[in-house]
């Protein structure tokens, strides 16, 4: 009777128990057990699962057939008899052939914590690009290991870690999935080639661009609303928002800007989504600043500021110039506002209070700001005049004879991206 409770799972909400196994080498790498379970839990709650009871597991190294150890997998089994469990969601990435022995013995679905991302993102894409790189992250997950699917794929017809390649697709053989893979590559290029042309087209007209970036649930997508009256949804979920959104800023000089916010991050984000979204990440090479919004109330604050500059760095934008935005703060104790640095880099804010959202564009004009250039251009050169005030920040305006003299800031980046276009102009 319990197998076909598991096959019409499409009618029913995930059931689930959550397991986690703490290694040697997890302790001697830091890994905080506890925190990385709790952010386990509000992953399955986000992805809809009702999270029944948590399993934690000390030993050595994870075992080669079970995962857990044997007598772990035996406990688990009663505890999802005794619960009726239809799920178990396992903390960390786990093989085919696990997947398999462990689906044979407690006849239950099994679900990793690479899975379990991947049917987040599989809900959140909206965007046809979005859409298109979560199943090909889907296919680079599941390619290796549909020997070890086991019973999982008489269960894909819906639930918990089914959402986009469904059951037909899983069932024909690793040629044509190659071929889906490959289309999928091959559309994904295309969207990507249109990217760089639009990022050439930005070059040249001197947009300047400001990354949103930062741990997901941080208040990214919050801030990049507030300050530009942006149309995005915004949830106190992880990954809320997926898809990537640009929006017109401008600065208290006047000048404007583009902020862009991305996809927030997450400890243990899979590789295969890292490689699949890396044409969106770009974006954050491309930006003349990173805004890392951090939730400064977080209990685990600094460990998920380490994980976004991990990641930054495996981007290459590891060296970008940036800024530490620690939002939140209404929601911080005495204790942890008194640990926040506040600095020309540091920024303490509530992406709800007016001055604070000022300060957040003053601290962008400052840090956009460079050096002061004067500039001699014909009055009647309208094209170049028009030029100067795209890349720089005019402070003074005059005119002498025939020609227009400027006082202008600019730093060092768009001077050496645009400022050599009117060098002739410069006056020494």
């Amino acid at each position: 009777m319990k197998n076909e409770t598991h096959d019409i799972q499409t009618e029913q909400q995930a059931r689930a128990i959550l397991v986690s196994l703490y290694t040697q080498q997890d302790k001697r790498n830091g890994v905080n057990a506890e925190g990385s379970m709790e952010e386990l839990v509000s992953l399955a709650e986000t992805a809809g699962v009702e999270v029944l009871e948590q399993l934690t597991q000390n030993k050595e190294k994870p075992d080669f057939r079970w995962f857990i150890g044997k007598g772990k997998v035996e406990e688990l089994r009663i505890l999802v008899d005794a619960l009726e469990a239809n799920t178990v969601i396992f903390d960390q990435e786990l093989s085919g052939a696990q997947v398999r022995n462990l689906e044979e013995q407690l006849d239950a679905k099994i679900i990793d914590r690479t899975q379990l991302i991947l049917d987040i993102f599989a809900q959140r894409a909206k965007t046809r690009e979005g859409i298109l790189q979560v199943e090909l992250a889907q296919y680079n997950y599941l390619l290796p290991r549909l020997s070890g699917q086991g019973k999982n794929l008489s269960r894909l017809g819906g639930g918990i870690g089914t959402r986009g390649p469904g059951e037909s697709k899983l069932e024909i053989d690793r040629r044509h999935i190659r071929t889906r893979v490959t289309e999928l590559k091959r559309q994904l290029e295309e969207i990507m080639r249109h990217r760089t042309l639009y990022r050439e087209r930005r070059k040249k007209t001197g947009i300047v661009q400001v990354a949103l970036v930062g741990y997901t649930n941080a208040g990214k997508s919050t801030l990049l609303k507030q300050l530009t009256d942006a149309d995005v949804y915004i949830q106190d979920q992880l990954f809320a928002t997926l898809d990537p959104t640009s929006r017109n800023l401008e600065l208290p000089g006047g000048k404007e800007i583009v902020l862009t916010d991305t996809v927030g991050f997450i400890q243990n984000l899979p590789h295969d989504l890292i490689a699949a979204f890396r044409a969106t990440l770009e974006e954050v090479n491309e930006a003349d600043l990173i805004l890392h919004v951090v939730d400064a109330s977080a209990e685990r604050r600094d460990e998920q500021m380490q994980v976004v500059d991990e990641i930054l760095q495996e981007l290459g934008s590891g060296n970008k110039p940036q800024v530490i935005l620690y939002n939140k703060i209404d929601l911080c104790t005495p204790q942890q506002l008194e640990m926040l640095p506040a600095d020309q880099t540091h920024l303490r804010i509530s992406a709800y209070n007016e001055s604070d959202l000022e300060a957040v564009k003053t601290i962008i004009q400052d840090q956009l700001a460079g050096g002061t250039r004067i500039y001699r251009i014909p009055a009647e050169r309208g094209d170049l005049i028009s030029q100067l005030y795209t890349f720089s920040s005019v402070i003074h305006q005059d005119y002498e004879d025939n020609d227009a003299l400027f006082t202008v800031e600019i730093n060092q980046t768009d001077y050496d991206k645009f400022g050599y276009r009117l060098q002739e102009y410069e006056v020494k």
